[in-house]
């Protein structure tokens, strides 16, 4: 009987020595990670809807209730060598590098929560976390160089003990971080925070991914293309902004780092239903300073009425008239004496630049106010520009007009030779909106070989079909299969236009973003 005992005694023993083991080895690596099939990267964690403190526990344990694909957050090194997560190099007015973490940890964060430690903040993300990445910033030394080696490596050491490699991306400012990490681990996942590397460094050295300052890549699309063919990883920081979202979507970003990762989550639905078709094949995003970019757009010139009666005269590379400052492009209406003309205004087309025949066309704009203004976002084919036809031969798409005297409604039309304004037997249609002054309005068209609809704020508002009610064909009727260009300007006074209010200038129209979209070409 007691050596029957004793035996089922060390078979306990043996079993809950076993499952103690699983328990105690339990890691990511050994649960089945399927990282949420979506951009978003909750930046320093879900912080901001909830009013959690950023860099916390708690909004980490938010990014991954959200369903994150990732969650950043940024790591730094005490005076006596304890990693701590804190964006700031400061904590509560002490210096995090030299300073103690016993006396760091004494200060709570906003909701109660201690400073937390790496090790604590890893654990927690590892902690029933099978779709949520964990973005690791490793923040510079400001002590020295090696230092930020130490931290390096160090960070690589402990992320390798507590078996959460699988969830981690390194990001860092400092390259020679990023380089350390390489060489410590080169299955490491890393993103270069920097912009002064080019994409084909990156690859050199082994840097796994282009992590930069969304503005920039707007100024640098050819880094895009770069990345994509360089197999490099596309993320962007901060975008917080739906208009600055839907431009990393339509460019197929891996992710997009943000504090606002509930918006860009319900955004990349709405972006999908949208666009999901398309590719994005030309936009001026406005993100520079001076003259409209001369790759992008042409200057119209002149000041002989347009067929319209018109009373501005069209200058070129006029930084009176055109524009481009805190990231929108300024078309400005001047009373001023300029040959026979009593305004200035500007006009700016994409002829020789980029022509589109089918594709979704789409403008971020806010309209000038007052009596005699005529702004417009409109389309002519390059047959005209070549006189091969004349206009309305030729065919002409207004996707958005407006005259100040009819303030707030906006009108969309198509022009042909049969179907025209002489004739007032056009494709067209108006819309009232409550503000076009104040608010800006996306104005747009979905061009197809069977009909164009228009849209305000991607709602659809009106379609002109190809044939209907019996309407003719043949380019006579339905110009609509060949090249065209765009163009922005802002007429004043003119046939529709009418009456002038001097005291409304300078005037002015403001654009946001261009970008034009087309389906890919069927190899079929």
């Amino acid at each position: 009987m007691n050596k029957f005992k004793l035996t089922y005694f060390f078979l306990l023993i043996t079993v809950f020595t076993l499952f103690s083991g699983c328990n105690s080895n339990k890691s990511v690596t050994q649960s089945k990670i399927v990282f949420a099939d979506n951009k978003v990267i909750a930046h320093r964690g879900a912080w901001k809807k909830h009013n959690l403190p950023q860099n916390s526990i708690a909004s980490l344990k938010q990014a991954i209730k959200l369903n994150c694909t990732g969650s950043e957050f940024d790591v730094r090194m005490t005076l006596d060598g304890i990693l701590i997560i804190n964006h700031d190099p400061r904590y509560n007015n002490l210096e995090i590098e030299k300073t103690n973490y016993s006396k760091l940890v004494a200060f709570k964060l906003s909701n109660g929560e201690k400073l937390p430690t790496l090790k604590e903040y890893l654990l927690a993300g590892i902690e029933n976390n099978t779709a949520t990445r964990l973005v690791c910033e490793i923040k510079p030394s400001k002590i020295s160089k090696e230092r930020g080696q130490l931290i390096a490596a160090k960070v690589v050491q402990l992320v390798e003990k507590l078996k959460a490699k699988d969830l981690i991306i390194y990001v860092s400012f400092d390259y020679e971080i990023l380089k350390k990490i390489r060489k410590i681990d080169p299955t490491a996942s890393t993103q270069y925070l920097e912009s002064d590397k080019s994409i084909v460094q990156l690859k050199e050295d082994g840097i796994s991914g282009a992590d930069y300052y969304y503005a920039d890549y707007k100024n640098h699309v050819e880094w895009i293309e770069s990345a994509k063919k360089n197999n490099i990883t596309l993320n962007a920081w901060t975008v917080n902004k739906v208009a600055d979202m839907d431009w990393f979507l339509a460019n197929n970003f891996d992710f997009m780092t943000t504090d606002e990762p509930e918006l860009l989550l319900e955004t990349a639905k709405k972006w999908s239903a949208i666009y999901k078709d398309y590719n994005l094949v030309w936009s001026d995003e406005f993100e520079y300073s001076g003259l409209p970019d001369d790759t992008k757009w042409n200057y119209e010139v002149g000041g002989s009425g347009w067929g319209n009666n018109e009373k501005q005269f069209y200058l070129e590379k006029s930084l009176e008239n055109s524009f481009v400052k805190d990231g929108k492009l300024h078309i400005v209406a001047l009373k001023k004496d300029f040959e026979n003309n009593n305004y200035t205004s500007a006009r700016l087309a994409t002829y020789k630049k980029f022509l589109l025949q089918y594709g979704k066309v789409e403008v971020m704009a806010k309209l000038p106010e007052g009596k005699g203004t005529w702004p417009a976002i409109w389309m002519l084919p390059e047959s005209l520009r070549e006189k091969k036809e004349v206009w309305p031969l030729c065919g002409e798409i207004d996707i958005l007009e407006h005259v100040g005297k009819d303030p707030n409604v906006v009108h969309t039309s198509l022009h042909t030779e049969l179907y025209n304004f002489w004739k007032k037997n056009q494709y067209t249609h108006f819309e009232k909106l409550p503000d076009v002054f104040n608010d800006f309005h996306l104005y747009g068209i979905e061009w197809t070989p069977e009909s164009i609809q228009f849209f305000i704020d991607n709602k659809l508002f009106y379609e002109a079909i190809k044939g209907e009610n019996g309407k003719v064909t043949t380019n006579e009727g339905w110009p609509f299969d060949k090249p065209y260009f765009l163009i922005l300007n802002l007429a004043i006074g003119g046939n529709w236009g009418g009456n002038i209010d001097d005291a409304i200038f300078p005037s002015e129209m403001l654009i946001d973003y261009v970008r034009i979209y087309q389906k890919p070409i069927s190899n079929n």
